[in-house]
């Protein structure tokens, strides 16, 4: 019977001919290794498959067949390369196995297509890589494929957009199973900034620019470092030398939201660790997010993240607990 709270076991990776390197690389780097500091219980990670398979330009070997993701606590399906054809017969009925056998299931870009053919995402809200939504929701019509998210969060069964959105969708598992402050310990060792995360209400926000050339790549920074304060348009417009309207070009251009929708996901990111590693009140939470009132954090927490601080904060130390009294990974029968 299906979990409600993920264990945090075995990570099965699901491959077979036609997988894409890239994604399968960006689940292996993440659930792999532990970042350096981290003393729970990691990820450990088998590569599933049958015999030897072609992953782009890359021959492997791996080390249990396929019917080992049924005894996995999470599945992740990476890239499918031809969206054409109809992915195999054997893939897809071990991914349902699994799925049945209370397996949490992931799928990276393409992916999506070997859990639609599974009919893990029948009635449920998915996505895949933009380029191929229209083909996914066209092929499977009990899909409610949305093209505009870069991962889609429905408890048990989980879907990303296209090659970066795959590494948001690992991170996103990492921060449920391990907390914010992991997670970024994670982005930290990738390089990567951990400024894409959606929450339990399937809330998803747009990066932070890459290129250091960015006339908003010093600003971001800026503003992390003075969440407590309570921060204007005009004030970030003044940092970046620009008026208001140009602001919100470059932050729309670059983040796909506006400048105060980013800066209040930034504030719920931050009452997350927060709720996670301290032990300070709700109050003095809100203070240190520039929320200002219990009841304003209250009110957007619930909002964004789908329960109350006080919950989140509970649901948190209490999985914590449970893991931390564990020495070994979970087994499953």
């Amino acid at each position: 019977m299906p979990r409600t709270i993920p264990d945090m076991g075995t990570v099965a990776l699901a491959v077979t001919d036609g997988m894409l390197h890239f994604e399968l690389s960006v689940a292996y780097e993440v659930f792999g290794a532990a970042p350096v500091g981290v003393t729970d219980p990691w990820y450990d990670v088998a590569l599933c498959g049958p015999d030897a398979v072609q992953v782009g330009r890359f021959r492997l070997e791996p080390d249990h067949g396929l019917d080992r993701l049924r005894r996995a606590d999470t599945v992740i399906v990476p890239a499918w390369a031809d969206v054409d054809e109809d992915p195999p017969a054997d893939l897809v009925d071990a991914v349902r196995a699994a799925h049945d056998a209370g397996a949490r299931v992931a799928s990276l870009c393409t992916g999506a297509f070997v859990l639609a053919a599974a009919g893990l995402l029948d009635g449920k809200r998915a996505t895949t890589h933009w380029a191929h939504t229209g083909v996914l929701a066209a092929r499977y019509p009990r899909v409610e494929v949305d093209p505009d998210v870069l991962y889609v969060d429905n408890g048990s069964v989980l879907s990303s957009a296209g090659k970066a959105a795959a590494l948001d969708l690992c991170l996103h598992l990492v921060r449920l199973d391990h907390g914010s402050s992991t997670a970024n310990a994670v982005a930290r060792r990738l390089v990567v900034p951990p400024h894409r995360a959606g929450g339990q209400a399937q809330f998803v926000t747009a990066p932070v620019p890459a290129r250091d050339d960015h006339p908003l790549a010093a600003l971001f920074p800026w503003v992390l470092e003075r969440l407590d304060h309570p921060l204007t348009v005009e004030d970030l417009a003044r940092r970046a030398r620009m008026s208001s309207r140009t602001l919100g070009r470059h932050f729309r251009a670059a983040t796909g939201t506006t400048p105060l929708q980013w800066l209040l996901t930034q504030r719920i990111r931050r009452a997350q660790e927060l709720l996670e590693t301290t032990d300070d009140s709700v109050d003095a939470i809100a203070t240190a997010t520039g929320m200002g009132t219990s009841t304003t954090l209250r009110r957007h927490f619930n909002r964004t993240v789908g329960v109350p601080p006080d919950t989140y904060r509970r649901t948190f130390r209490a999985r914590s607990r449970t893991a931390s009294n564990d020495t070994r990974p979970p087994q499953r029968h």
